[in-house]
C-alpha cells in the first residue's frame, strides 16, 4: 500500500503550490479541463498526484509545466511553495 504522504488531491497540490489563490479555483480549473497530469487531461479534482508526475496547467495567458517533488499539509509562503515543485516552463 502506498504511503498516503506519497500522494495528494490534484485541486490540495495546485493551491498548496500557489498556481492559484484559492482552493476553489483550483477545482475549478481542474473541473474546466485546464490541467493534465503526465500529458493526459484530468477533470476530478480528487485525482491522486503523485510526487515525479509532470503537471501542465493552463492558465489565463501562459502555460505552466510543474514536475511534482513534494506535498506539503499546509499553505505556506511562497518560499515553502516553491520548494514543492520544478518549473520545466521555458521562460
Amino acid at each position: 500500500m502506498t504511503d498516503p504522504a506519497e500522494r495528494q488531491r490534484l485541486d490540495r497540490w495546485i493551491w498548496h503550490a500557489r498556481v492559484v489563490r484559492t482552493r476553489e479555483a483550483a477545482a475549478d480549473l481542474v473541473r474546466a479541463g485546464h490541467v493534465r497530469l503526465d500529458g493526459a487531461r484530468v477533470t476530478s479534482p480528487s485525482h491522486q498526484a503523485r510526487a515525479g508526475q509532470v503537471l501542465t496547467i493552463a492558465l489565463d495567458r501562459n502555460v505552466r509545466v510543474l514536475r511534482i517533488v513534494g506535498f506539503s499539509e499546509r499553505r505556506g509562503d511562497a518560499t515553502s511553495a516553491r520548494a514543492l515543485f520544478d518549473e520545466i516552463t521555458e521562460a
